[in-house]
């Protein structure tokens, strides 16, 4: 369900995708010295957007260095590490973990159960340090499971939850911005699950697994109206992100908001009608 926040490279400035990738890279080298290589397999662009996010709006001391990356030997690669980096690392691991258990517990996935057990011990510590936190992401996880468990069809409800979920990750502290950051979070949260949905439908009625829009994909017009729910998200998320006091990382968290984050669904609709081109000829 992540994955989907992502920059517009071809509209971002050189020096702007070379910070960009340096706090990617700082979150990976982040996940990797708390978590080990387990834990560096939950990297995901999703969280890179909120540690730069939160590193624009609170300006946090940021180192920079440069490590050796095994996928990319030749050259050092640049990061940039700050508390911000660090707590996108912590809720990353904590939503990937209870995500794999969730998995496990409704689709008996032994290989998302074998990766909880990996984070199990790592997650435990974490549990304690964001008890609030967690406790509420497991009762809204366990919601969103009773919903899909129901076939429930109404998109906004199922989509309301994630983006709860999301509220509490975007949520650093309880100050000021609190309110605005969790409400930004609310429709990013409901903006990727819907998006993920409209991704997954096929797959999902082929494989019998649960899809809100099971029902509707055949319908013509079916992507339009994708199309105008998130539309409608992102519009609600951008609102409340210009209310926040952001100068620094100002272009790049821009560029994901208002064209990055259509990215993924324009490869998503694009091949699907290619697909479909190919079966009418």
């Amino acid at each position: 369900m992540f994955g989907y926040i992502v920059v517009n490279k071809p509209e971002l400035k050189i020096k702007d995708f070379a910070l960009y990738k340096s706090f990617y890279c700082g979150l990976c080298r982040e996940l990797k010295r708390k978590y080990g290589v387990f834990g560096q397999l939950s990297l995901t662009y999703d969280m890179t957007f909120v540690a730069l996010l939160l590193s624009g709006l609170y300006e946090p001391e940021t180192k920079k260095g440069t490590t050796h990356c095994i996928l990319h030997p030749v050259h050092k690669e640049t990061v940039r590490k700050n508390r911000f980096t660090e707590y996108a690392a912590d809720m990353n691991i904590i939503l990937t973990y209870y995500k794999c258990v969730d998995d496990w517990k409704d689709d008996r996935d032994l290989l998302k159960l074998a990766y909880a057990k990996t984070l199990k011990g790592k997650n435990r510590r974490l549990s304690v340090e964001y008890d609030k936190k967690v406790h509420r992401i497991i009762q809204l996880l366990e919601q969103l499971s009773d919903l899909e468990k129901k076939d429930e069809k109404d998109i906004d409800q199922v989509s309301g939850i994630f983006g709860k979920i999301m509220a509490e990750i975007f949520v650093y502290q309880e100050d000021v911005w609190a309110n605005t950051l969790r409400k930004m979070g609310f429709y990013f949260g409901k903006f990727i699950y819907i998006l993920d949905a409209y991704d997954d439908v096929e797959a999902d009625l082929k494989n019998g697994n649960y899809n809100p829009f099971s029902k509707r994909f055949k319908i013509k017009g079916f992507e339009d109206e994708v199309q105008q729910l998130l539309i409608m998200m992102l519009a609600e998320a951008c609102r409340e992100f210009e209310k926040l006091p952001i100068i620094i990382y100002g272009d790049i968290l821009r560029n994901i908001l208002y064209s990055g984050v259509w990215v993924r669904f324009e490869a998503i609709t694009r091949k699907r009608r290619e697909e479909q081109e190919k079966e009418h000829v």
